[in-house]
């Protein structure tokens, strides 16, 4: 879900750059990972906020 006043692509860039490929795959279903490669879906929407904080060690 969007949060709002944040742009949902800025947000999947700050993942990607701290983030590997790899790591961010392993976190998404093969659906989903074809609607992220796809545009259709940005990151902040397919995992949650649990999941975002485990893959940054927080």
């Amino acid at each position: 879900m969007p949060v709002p006043g944040y742009d949902p692509d800025d947000v999947d860039e700050l993942l990607e750059s701290k983030l590997s490929e790899a790591k961010i795959r392993d976190q998404l279903s093969e659906s989903e990972w074809q609607s992220y490669q796809d545009g259709e879906e940005p990151l902040i929407d397919l995992l949650g906020d649990d999941e975002i904080e485990g893959m940054l060690g927080k």
